[in-house]
């Protein structure tokens, strides 16, 4: 039975091929769910600036809900926007990109049980490197846009997501799907999108810990 549903969406690509596979077993959309840090205007995690996220929204041809709120305030924000969709777009689920963290996916399900919607996993417990084979093999483009550098370096900042680059992540000891925090990836082309997301790198930035690679929208360069 065809359900309705929000996607967390990371803008990353375990989210996005969470989506794919949704939709392709006939659910629908009805809105992205987005979290956005408040003070910086760029999405949580991943740091993608908000006017890409528009971008990105508009590409897929799915309505975006932004959450923009400071870390004390997130678990509140998430539930409320989950409220919010059930109450007024009919929202029967929210479905995330998490595919074996027991504590992410505890999390997820707590906020949706709050407001008594579906949690839903579509890539739990699957193979994390066939995974990200799967998101390659489909015709999917994205770009690593963070590192952890305990693991990798900051010249994976920027490269393009391929089986070659898979084996490379591999072959650093970091886990191929980047599930641990490893790297979070920017998908800005695919099936899903009507265009691809135009961006521009403004030069990478480090923090002792993580390496971010520094994009805005190629048009109006922010």
């Amino acid at each position: 039975m065809s359900k309705k549903f929000i996607m967390s969406y990371s803008c990353g690509k375990d989210s996005t091929l969470a989506l794919n596979r949704m939709i392709e077993n006939g659910h629908t959309p009805v809105a992205l769910l987005i979290t956005v840090d408040k003070n910086l205007c760029r999405s949580w995690f991943h740091g993608v600036p908000e006017n890409l996220l528009h971008n990105v929204s508009e590409s897929l041809n799915i309505p975006l809900l932004l959450v923009k709120c400071e870390g004390a305030e997130y678990a509140d924000a998430f539930k409320n926007t989950l409220l919010l969709a059930k109450n007024e777009l009919g929202v029967e689920a929210c479905v995330f990109g998490d595919i074996d963290l027991e504590a992410h996916r505890t999390w997820c399900t707590d906020r949706c049980n709050e407001v008594e919607i579906e949690a839903i996993f579509p890539l739990w417990n699957e193979d994390r490197e066939g995974l990200t084979h799967e998101f390659i093999d489909r015709g999917f483009k994205t770009v690593l846009k963070n590192v952890k550098l305990e693991f990798l370096k900051e010249e994976f900042l920027g490269k393009i997501l391929t089986k070659e680059v898979v084996s490379d992540i591999k072959a650093t000891g970091a886990d191929p799907c980047g599930e641990n925090g490893e790297y979070h990836t920017f998908v800005y082309d695919g099936p899903l999108f009507k265009f691809p997301i135009k961006f521009k790198t403004q030069g990478n930035i480090t923090n002792g810990t993580h390496g971010f690679l520094d994009i805005v929208d190629e048009d109006n360069g922010k």
